[in-house]
């Protein structure tokens, strides 16, 4: 059960599952995006923010350069992070310059805001091995509470509770398949719900 959380709720998958949920209950969070190309929109995001980093993490593995696609040595994670932070951080510059999306819209904001829990978590690593499940899943309930608490409707309330219970076991679950210490999750934690509220409020109230 432990590793089918882990696979599940995978930090590359954040984007796809916070984009998904708010298509569905709060859609002026992703304003410019007409609704009625929020499918195909959430494929992109799919490809771009999972598909593509596995493929290079899949090249990186069969070259030799990972152990595993676990991951396990925190020296091992820094190549694979840098390359995933460069391509999340070069899919929203290209949002930017390619298309009519500008920093005054929700959907380019909250992709700065996963940017920085990527980048965040990148830079982390380089001296501290951390969770990076729980970066992600405090991420998402971060990114949750302030965006309910910025809008009149309460479309998010209970999403943002089922969140943070859900996040309870994903922290649960490293801990117990012995990939991280409660410390190593605890910072993790930390980290996430820090690096996302703090840029929310900085993106959101400007």
């Amino acid at each position: 059960m432990s590793r089918i959380l882990a696979y599940v709720f995978h930090p590359l998958l954040i984007a796809t599952y916070l984009f998904f949920l708010l298509s569905n209950l709060l859609p002026t969070a992703l304003e410019p995006i007409p609704p009625a190309s929020h499918d195909l929109f959430i494929g992109l995001i799919f490809i771009v923010t999972f598909l593509l980093p596995v493929l290079n993490i899949g090249i990186l593995k069969a070259f030799g350069t990972l152990k595993s696609f676990e991951m396990q040595d925190r020296k091992e994670r820094i190549i694979p992070f840098f390359l995933i932070s460069i391509i999340y951080v070069c899919i929203t510059y290209l949002f930017y310059t390619k298309t009519r999306i500008s920093i005054n819209d929700n959907f380019l904001r909250l992709m700065i805001v996963i940017d920085l829990l990527v980048v965040v978590s990148t830079l982390v690593t380089c001296f501290a091995k951390i969770s990076i499940h729980s970066v992600a899943a405090w991420g998402i309930v971060g990114i949750l509470i302030l965006l309910n608490k910025m809008t009149e409707v309460n479309t998010l309330f209970y999403p943002s509770i089922i969140a943070i219970i859900l996040t309870g076991f994903i922290m649960s679950s490293r801990i117990q398949v012995g990939a991280h210490s409660l410390k190593e999750v605890l910072w993790g934690s930390i980290l996430g719900l820090a690096t996302s509220i703090t840029s929310m409020l900085v993106l959101f109230h400007s």
